[in-house]
């Protein structure tokens, strides 16, 4: 309980710090008729406020905290204080929202009025949200139903979106998300309540609540397709009963947190008052395909303090909260890194992977965040997906990543339900393909089932060794063995002509914003790997290397499609003293350190 309590402590005492960079009362203090501006007015203590846990949260609110030896209630979830309240709602036209987390009021004001609930005897800071000029978000006023007829196609990618994560070991161990509650936080949930893919979840009473943060109320069926695919990336069937995500028996809490058509900073206000909904209700996981960048913040503040909805999920993770997060789209635009609140420290930020070359797609956002490695890990970013009016489509965006491995968390905590939220996040890396190497692109690589199914992957076993590090004059190779030198068809060469460096030709251009993504056209079946075919589920045995300095922060990074046993060479002056080159190959990872 302290260091919650310490948590909170220096969150509170560093939030008028950074949101500062939204705007400051005094810059606003204009006539009184000015326009109304939106402010967070944040409260000094919570003085003789309690709380009942057993009334206020849910059974299994309550049995989250005590698997994970957390106290029952802290002063982060009593009561904001209702005459401190009162006076804000005496002085500010509106109030929007009272946290209790921040013992904070949102409200709309004048900058006159924010001048008067400054002087507040219980107001410890008041900070305006910068107004910002925000275009609408692309919008379809007739969104496709999707397709009712499932090509041959459709349903191998369907298979591999679970496959590519180990599902079958899952499903072998009998785990399929039981016993867990996840929460999902997205536009809206169009048409979910009459789609046949969600027909056992409904017929269940698995949707436990919703409520629509954005209207106030508790629909969320009524619009919004985006929701609806997450949705069924986690939880979604098709006709013949495969499964789009690995979690079709768990609980759902439903929040629709964002606008259809623009892009508002109260959103950010909606995520927080879903994550503190959340937490009441039970949530175990929170899915947030959803993210916050350049029309609100810089890159350089994406460190997991500066915006509301980061430390928020900070805060749901020391509540016991696994938060489960996209990465973004921004990875071929100016944009390029992670977004917020994927930026913080405590929340999984899940990557995309394309389905065809099991590299980086080219739209997921890159990493790191702040110094930090994001992201964590990596998933499908082209799923598909149920849409709106009964049909399936195929779409793209780390929107979708996110939901998989959300869906995978379930089952691995199924499992194990005592492990605390950081020991579930620590070996979801664990278990990924690369790890322990790591990249920006891939982060640790895909979490893989078997680690938690089989005994091999309790005992973690060592990789043999696929390669060794020669020092070759001025150079550094990097030499394949020749017992991992055999791929099923030949024995790769000593030397070839050339060694080329992977590089995937993504056919997408401008995938939306995360959160907003489109579907996409539906593929000629003729250029797929038919079902029958291994390759569908073996990913190419790539390469990967990074050359980090002595912080373990990337200097550059590569991924290489080994043609030839002289697969790497590195010429010696590139690296400074305490410099470290990591490769890894056919599960094996090995590092030289640069004296």
């Amino acid at each position: 309980m302290r260091s919650l309590l310490r948590f909170f402590t220096c969150l509170q005492r560093s939030l008028p710090a950074s949101l500062l960079l939204l705007g400051t009362v005094a810059a606003q203090a204009q006539a009184p008729g000015a326009a109304r501006v939106h402010y967070w007015v944040f409260l000094r203590d919570k003085a003789g406020m309690r709380l009942q846990p057993a009334t206020y949260f849910v059974p299994q609110a309550q049995a989250r905290r005590r698997r994970q030896h957390l106290p029952a209630a802290d002063s982060t979830d009593f009561p904001v204080r209702p005459d401190y309240v009162r006076s804000v709602q005496n002085l500010a036209d509106t109030v929007t929202y009272v946290s209790r987390w921040f013992n904070a009021v949102a409200c709309q004001a004048t900058p006159a009025q924010a001048v008067a609930l400054q002087r507040l005897p219980g107001v410890r800071a008041v900070v305006a949200r910068t107004p910002i000029d925000l275009a609408p978000a692309s919008r379809d006023d007739a969104p496709e139903p999707g397709e009712k007829e499932i090509t041959a196609a459709d349903r191998q990618l369907a298979r591999r979106q679970t496959a590519s994560l180990g599902a079958a070991a899952f499903t072998k161990a009998g785990l399929a998300g039981q016993g867990l509650r996840i929460a999902i936080f997205d536009v809206g949930f169009l048409g979910v309540d009459r789609h046949p893919a969600f027909q056992q979840l409904l017929r269940d009473k698995r949707i436990v609540a919703t409520h629509n943060f954005v209207r106030e109320h508790t629909s969320v069926f009524a619009s919004g397709r985006h929701g609806t695919e997450v949705l069924s990336c986690i939880a979604g069937v098709l006709p013949d009963g495969t499964p789009l995500g690995l979690a079709p028996q768990a609980e759902f809490l439903l929040a629709r947190t964002e606008r259809l058509y623009r892009e508002l900073y109260v959103e950010e206000e909606a995520w927080l008052a879903a994550v503190e909904w959340a937490d009441r209700n039970g949530a175990d996981i929170i899915n947030s395909s959803l993210g916050y960048t350049n029309r609100r913040y810089f890159p350089e503040q994406m460190n997991g303090r500066t915006s509301l909805v980061a430390r928020a999920a900070e805060l749901a993770a020391r509540k016991g909260i696994l938060v489960v997060n996209a990465a973004g789209n921004d990875g071929d635009d100016d944009w390029h890194t992670i977004g917020t609140p994927a930026d913080g420290d405590s929340v999984l930020a899940v990557g995309g992977l394309d389905p065809d070359t099991y590299l980086h797609i080219d739209f997921s956002s890159y990493g790191p965040a702040a110094g930090r490695l994001k992201p964590n890990v990596v998933a499908f970013g082209t799923v598909l997906a149920a849409a709106p009016g009964g049909g399936y489509v195929r779409t793209q965006g780390t929107s979708f990543s996110s939901p998989l491995v959300a869906g995978f968390a379930a089952c691995v905590w199924q499992q194990n339900r005592k492990l605390s939220v950081m020991e579930l996040f620590g070996k979801l890396q664990e278990s990924a393909t690369l790890y322990p190497y790591y990249d920006y692109a891939h982060g640790y690589g895909t979490p893989q089932a078997s680690f938690f199914v089989t005994k091999v992957g309790r005992s973690v076993v060592e990789a043999a060794p696929s390669f060794d590090f020669v020092r070759q004059d001025s150079m550094l190779a990097v030499i394949i063995r020749p017992a991992a030198s055999f791929v099923p068809a030949h024995t790769l060469p000593l030397y070839a002509d050339s060694v080329v460096a992977v590089s995937p030709d993504n056919a997408a251009d401008n995938v939306p914003a995360v959160g907003r993504e489109q579907p996409l056209r539906a593929p000629d079946a003729t250029m797929l790997v038919e079902d029958s075919s291994p390759l569908a589920l073996t990913p190419p045995r790539y390469l990967y290397w990074h050359l980090a300095d002595q912080r373990g922060v990337l200097r550059s990074y590569e991924v290489r499609d080994v043609t030839q046993r002289a697969v790497l060479r590195i010429p010696l002056r590139l690296l400074q003293p305490g410099d470290q080159v990591r490769v890894h190959y056919r599960g094996y990872t090995q590092s030289y350190l640069r004296p």
